[in-house]
């Protein structure tokens, strides 16, 4: 994923992509595999399907506030979804055009966790008193890129920071990691034969060493079978508290998902199937397994 930086969105994209791929190391393990196989000849091959960010359903920030930022590079906004038992809700916008990848955001709904847990989350995001975002110019990349990495609010203690995991492994993954890109998802469909189903993809994973997510099973698959995901796990970071201590906590991870042709275009000859031919959108119980690829059951599963 690189693009030729000029527009206000390519900065963002660039520059939210260089810090995850330093922190990820799956991203170019993945990569370089990929490329010493033949699969791909260079980075900008690889076609990201959609990248995922995570917020905090509060006053002034949220999906209302972040969404401002991709509305105004042209992103419409699409389906809403709804996470019951992870307490979130989602919504992902399509790109301005296809050489751009979907954005999918979610939010803890803040007001149904416990008090105690209110109260740690508050503690941090009750000093913003207007939307960040409404400070920025939205036209100037650098200053978007730039947000997107800088603290929104002080660091939780380790203390603080364990009782929310207890009860959301979500809401303690955004304190501490805040607007940090949450996933970037290869588009399999898009390689070469071999490699283009999730079973040939995951088989060629496992053999270089990573590790996928199993909760649903190693493939997600939607109601109509047109959707098919799979993820990596977070690799565990040592992460620094307000109080000095320190915790390994869950960082971010890779997605693969497989959009079959639409049914309607199934005729349509393979080297003419082009985005708008294949199953769009998202899945909520694909997505809620994928959101577990930074929880502790899976990290720390066999």
């Amino acid at each position: 994923m690189h693009f030729d930086e000029k527009k206000p969105i390519d900065i963002v994209l660039n520059d939210l992509f260089d810090h995850y791929r330093e922190n990820v190391s799956d991203v170019d393990k993945i990569t370089a595999a990929l490329l010493e196989r033949g699969v791909v000849q260079s980075q900008s091959d690889i076609v990201n399907d959609h990248i995922a960010f995570r917020t905090l359903g509060v006053p002034n920030l949220g999906i209302n506030s972040f969404e401002k930022i991709f509305l105004s590079f042209g992103f419409k906004k699409m389906d809403y979804y709804y996470f019951e038992g992870k307490k979130l809700d989602a919504y992902w916008y399509a790109p301005p055009s296809d050489n751009y990848p979907r954005i999918f955001v979610s939010q803890l709904r803040v007001s149904e966790l416990s008090q105690a847990a209110q109260d740690i989350i508050l503690k941090y995001t009750a000093p913003i008193v207007s939307d960040p975002v409404d400070d920025l110019d939205l036209n100037n990349g650098q200053q978007v890129a730039d947000f997107l990495q800088k603290p929104l609010w002080d660091l939780p203690t380790s203390e603080e920071y364990e009782t929310l995991l207890a009860e959301s492994e979500y809401a303690a993954w955004v304190i501490y990691n805040r607007y940090y890109l949450n996933h970037y998802t290869i588009s399999i469909h898009e390689l070469k034969d071999g490699y283009n189903t999730l079973e040939e993809f995951n088989a060629f994973l496992e053999s270089i060493g990573v590790k996928l997510n199993t909760s649903g099973g190693k493939i997600k698959t939607s109601e109509d079978n047109l959707l098919r995901q799979s993820s990596t796990v977070s690799a565990l970071y040592e992460a620094k508290f307000a109080d000095d201590k320190s915790l390994e906590i869950a960082g971010s991870y890779v997605e693969f998902a497989e959009r079959s042709v639409l049914p309607q275009f199934k005729d349509i000859a393979k080297e003419d199937v082009k985005r708008e031919h294949r199953r769009d959108g998202f899945e909520t119980n694909n997505a809620d397994k994928i959101f577990e690829s930074t929880y502790t059951s899976q990290i720390k599963g066999s």
